[in-house]
């Protein structure tokens, strides 16, 4: 099928396909992850949910890459296969092993441990002879009470609200792929299924503690609760569940329960959705499959993504200078910034916890403007590196963004220990533009377009040539 669809498709060069496991994203088998999908547990798997194998099976198709934009046409892909782009290497589409019944499952087993979470003891903490028994929504409740209402809304919608929702969504997108009929808003939902799969932040809350756990013990006794352990294996089953949503596929499903059920090309020229990646007649303005609005290219990506960019350096300037941090005490009131408290650190002998601050804090809010930068300016005037590498750059930048909350959510755990006039911490002003910085740069990645990089570079090499 290879040197079929290399005819076909238009791509200059032959087709590579790889198809994989997709629960280890490896691009190859181990002898012992193949020796293991050979022999018994396929045949279990096999036997038990053999109403549903053929379902889950995507015929062969016509798809974009979502992020060089190369057309080319997939053959049928079986349950645990995925597909990648020969050019850049971004995955195309997967199909789970289990594909019906993991995410539904391991979305209600994340909703169970959501609440198990939020219910429980997080962490005990004596100040002072003080007990501080601590909990998620006692947490939120210091926060409001302290009229910072800003991070309380910040910490709800990341550690609570986005993966409450999103496992809601999950399991009412697949409870209609299992029952057989599509429900009412299946399409909206998906989409707010595959968008708040970035914004939940349970596994940088957890590294957070474990870098406020460090810094309190030296002034105070800290005990775990069961929340805290809990915490780490919701992280790991909202990460999981996040993996096992194809949404290539879940559209592809959606379209087969409508009676859509063939993939063929149009007349009369195409276009390919960026949302849901199926190819669409050229005279069609929203996508029928998904709902989307169907661009070539992502409209007004450039100047959409530069706007927020230079208002994320704007506001990192009072975020690294103005107070973050007010600690008080019957004798002293010390206003610390985001460096004094890493100097702080280093002096006092907190060396990994300074370095943790300092690469989460200063550094990636730095290196992810400057990447940005450079990517913008590729996909506008073009650049000498490589498209490949500039792919690379973009993949880096839209994964570490978030992991610069890690400062933001320490506040807020030394803000719920630290709450009596004995000893009191409160945020400075530079708390709520650092946030702020955070999230316009995630939405700087969001609204690039990678594929205008690729179109730039496929410009330069004509007018060379």
């Amino acid at each position: 099928w290879r040197q079929k669809d290399a005819e076909t498709s238009s791509c200059q060069q032959p087709l590579s396909y790889c198809c994989q496991s997709a629960l280890g994203y490896n691009r190859h088998f181990s002898l012992s992850s193949g020796f293991l999908l050979k022999f018994a547990p396929r045949l279990r798997r096999a036997r038990r949910y053999r109403p549903y194998q053929p379902k889950a099976v995507m015929p062969a198709h016509y798809i974009s890459c979502h992020s060089c934009g190369l057309e080319l046409r997939l053959p049928p892909l079986k349950p645990g296969k995925a597909a990648f782009c020969p050019r850049c290497g971004h995955p195309l589409a997967r199909v789970e092993a289990n594909p019906f019944l993991l995410p539904p499952a391991l979305a209600l087993a994340s909703l169970i441990m959501l609440a198990v979470v939020f219910s429980r003891l997080y962490m005990h903490v004596t100040v002072l002879g003080l007990e501080v028994p601590l909990t998620m929504p006692e947490m939120m409740k210091v926060l409001i009470l302290q009229k910072s209402g800003f991070l309380a809304e910040v910490m709800f919608v990341l550690t609570f609200g986005a993966p409450f929702f999103f496992c809601l969504l999950c399991l009412y997108v697949y409870g209609g792929l299992l029952w057989g009929k599509p429900p009412p808003g299946v399409l909206q939902a998906t989409r707010w299924l595959v968008r708040l799969r970035g914004w939940m932040m349970v596994d940088v809350f957890f590294i957070s503690t474990l870098v406020a756990y460090i810094k309190l013990g030296k002034v105070a006794e800290e005990h775990f609760g069961p929340a805290f352990y809990l915490m780490f294996v919701l992280s790991v089953l909202l990460i999981r569940t996040a993996l096992s949503v194809p949404e290539h596929w879940v559209y592809y499903q959606i379209r087969r329960l409508r009676g859509d059920k063939d993939l063929v090309r149009p007349e009369g020229g195409s276009v390919f959705c960026g949302k849901c990646l199926f190819e669409r007649p050229a005279h069609e303005t929203e996508c029928e499959i998904c709902g989307s609005g169907l661009h070539k290219r992502r409209p007004n990506s450039l100047s959409l993504s530069l706007a927020l960019l230079i208002t994320s350096v704007i506001l990192l300037l009072p975020a690294n200078l103005m107070t973050i941090m007010v600690s008080s005490n019957p004798t002293v009131i010390e206003r610390s910034t985001i460096f004094s408290g890493i100097r702080f650190m280093w002096r006092d002998g907190d060396h990994y916890i300074a370095m943790i601050i300092f690469s989460a804090s200063i550094m990636l809010p730095w290196l992810k403007i400057v990447a940005m930068g450079v990517l913008l300016y590729a996909a506008k005037f073009g650049t000498k590196m490589a498209p490949q590498k500039l792919a690379k750059l973009y993949l880096m930048t839209e994964s570490i963004g978030r992991w610069s909350m890690i400062d933001i959510f320490v506040i807020i755990m030394l803000m719920s220990t630290f709450r009596t006039h004995m000893a009191r911490v409160v945020p400075g002003p530079a708390a709520l533009y650092f946030c702020l910085v955070v999230l316009l740069t995630m939405l700087s990645a969001h609204f690039f377009d990678p594929r205008l990089m690729w179109d730039k570079a496929a410009q330069r090499n004509t007018k060379t040539t």
